[in-house]
């Protein structure tokens, strides 16, 4: 059954009137008497009783027009409340992040952004396997990559630059001493990140590492604590360096070749709540980079 027929014959019973439902539906009357017409021929059933002034509903009708007013009224409400439908973002964004970022900005992005956006609801999980964006239902990821991904099913968008450093507790330092020189590291307790390929720019491999994880965090809260010498992000030891739990060690051997980049599935049309949440990242680390230089060290 065609609905655009049956949303005719709906008008005409809820006007009484083929005039007025043409009036309503802004096209011709005589396109609706014969999209009533067929609709009638397509249910082998008349539905209407028209008379040169008046139009009533026969008793299939009454029928139908019971039946269907209420689903074509549930089918309109489903399509006009749809999220992109909107010009405001709206709907729910599901994202997913490592747990470093997560523990750093991006609560304070998401908080500012539901602000900015009460319509918009955020599912955040943080995680540091690569998700799968399209299979598992995300609407985009955030990653640090050296790299631009060659993944054809994604869109792929660097937000900014994240620099690394060398670090290391004052306790530790004053245990060990400080390096001047990379070939200084191989005498050095290493707390590394595993797969971190700049271990290979310092002369290192994963194997010269006293402590080995998969977690950003881990790693600095054992460099705070005195394990020893740690690759981080800047962002991730702003606030300790300026706190004095963390220093800075051959600060010539800073990197910025890492960037924050933005994942998310390849669309025809980028919704609304994704492309604003790209705009307003992109804003906020305008604002306050996470490249720069933390103080002191």
């Amino acid at each position: 059954m065609d609905l655009n027929l049956l949303g005719l014959f709906v008008t005409v019973a809820e006007t009484g009137s083929f005039s007025e439902a043409a009036r309503r539906l802004g096209m011709p009357k005589s396109s609706v008497s014969r999209g009533v017409a067929s609709l009638e021929a397509s249910l082998r059933a008349q539905l209407l009783h028209r008379t040169t002034r008046h139009v009533a509903l026969s008793t299939a009708g009454a029928a139908l027009y019971e039946r269907a007013a209420p689903l074509l009224a549930s089918l309109k409400e489903a399509v006009d409340t749809l999220p992109e439908q909107e010009e405001a973002p709206s709907g729910e964004l599901r994202l997913t992040a490592p747990h470093d970022m997560g523990a750093t900005f991006l609560p304070e992005v998401i908080a500012r952004f539901t602000l900015r956006y009460p319509s918009v609801r955020v599912d955040c999980r943080l995680t540091n396997r690569n998700v799968d964006l399209v299979a598992e239902g995300f609407d985009l990821a955030l990653r640090a990559s050296r790299k631009l991904l060659a993944d054809s099913s994604l869109r792929v968008r660097k937000l900014g630059p994240l620099e690394v450093q060398l670090f290391a507790s004052p306790t530790y330092l004053a245990r060990r001493g400080t390096p001047r020189a990379p070939e200084d590291l191989a005498s050095h307790d290493l707390v590394a990140f595993r797969g971190l390929e700049y271990l290979k720019e310092l002369g290192l491999a994963e194997k010269n590492a006293r402590v080995l994880a998969d977690d950003m965090l881990f790693l600095r809260e054992a460099v705070k604590a005195g394990a020893g010498i740690a690759i981080l992000p800047m962002f991730l030891a702003q606030a300790e360096v300026t706190s004095g739990q963390l220093v800075r060690v051959l600060p010539r051997f800073a990197h910025a070749s890492t960037s924050l980049v933005m994942l998310y599935p390849r669309t025809q049309h980028v919704p609304r709540k994704v492309s604003a949440f790209r705009d307003f990242l992109l804003e906020f680390i305008k604002g306050r980079p996470l490249s720069a230089a933390p103080a002191g060290g």
